[in-house]
């Protein structure tokens, strides 16, 4: 067992499972609800999308030769409700998560150790991977509980639903 290589299968599975809450979650949803806002301080799941997808193209593109924070790169605009309709902001989800991944399936054992820099910062790519999985969850994470919450008793869980887990446990003891 090559422990880089497990780490590196280990990655793309997590940020799969990550896409896949998302995905998940957006199959609920119509565009109207992709739109909504809590309030003024939250932001929209479109607005959420939109941030994801200037992130992922900006920190994966050419990810081991070029500053994470391209200078093409408009982060404040990806905060902007641009009231855009549900296919183009899955297009965009799906455009940015290729790029992360195919970054990522590209990497080999000795990538890990790597320096590279985000916003003039620098970072082992092992580092880096892990600070991207980790924002990329938190914000996957705002997108499945504004779909819930929206959805309320409509809601179709992700995991195992509330108050089953015992029948879910004795499911795998089969």
């Amino acid at each position: 067992m090559n422990l880089a290589t497990e780490l590196l299968s280990s990655v793309v599975k997590r940020f799969k499972e990550y896409k896949s809450l998302g995905d998940k979650t957006f199959a609920q949803l119509n565009d109207e609800e992709m739109l909504c806002q809590p309030n003024e301080a939250s932001n929209t799941i479109a607005v959420i999308i939109q941030h994801l997808h200037g992130n992922m193209l900006s920190r994966w593109t050419n990810f081991l030769t070029e500053d994470g924070e391209k200078s093409w790169r408009q982060r404040d605009a990806e905060f902007e409700p641009q009231q855009l309709p549900k296919e183009q902001l899955l297009a965009m989800w799906e455009e940015g998560w290729c790029v992360v991944l195919d970054a990522l399936q590209s990497l080999r054992e000795d990538d890990l150790v790597k320096t590279i820099t985000i916003r003039s910062q620098p970072l082992l790519v092992v580092d880096a991977i892990n600070r991207q999985l980790a924002h990329y969850s938190s914000h996957v994470g705002q997108i499945v509980y504004l779909g819930r919450w929206m959805k309320n008793k409509e809601w179709q869980s992700l995991s195992i639903p509330k108050g089953e887990s015992a029948s879910y446990n004795k499911s795998l003891k089969r």
